[in-house]
């Protein structure tokens, strides 16, 4: 789903942090190339935590297995809800309730 704002490359984040680690400033750098001068600073944040230099927030590794296994969670619910009116179904059609069922 599309939220609104331009996704950069990994490899476009890191050089514009690499330049930012050379002595440009947020600002500067803002200016030239596109992304505004907070995201500039938000990829200097996550970098910092990737190296361990800040222990404020999620490595971005963690971030992304946190965002998998939500998605999975999420994906999860979908499937044991269709499942349980899928053999309430049954259950209805059959008159029967099936074995370890507790009607919920």
């Amino acid at each position: 789903m599309p939220r609104g704002h331009a996704v950069y490359p990994a490899e476009f984040r890191r050089q514009i942090v690499e330049l930012f680690r050379a002595g440009r400033s947020a600002g500067e750098l803002a200016r030239e190339f596109e992304p505004s001068e907070q995201t500039i600073r938000n990829w200097i944040v996550q970098a910092e935590r990737d190296v361990g230099e800040r222990k404020d927030g999620l490595p971005s590794a963690e971030r992304e297995e946190l965002q998998k296994l939500r998605r999975e969670n999420r994906q999860f619910r979908i499937e044991r809800e269709i499942l349980s009116k899928a053999a309430a179904w049954f259950a209805r059609e059959t008159d029967t309730i099936p074995r370890g069922s507790t009607g919920s």
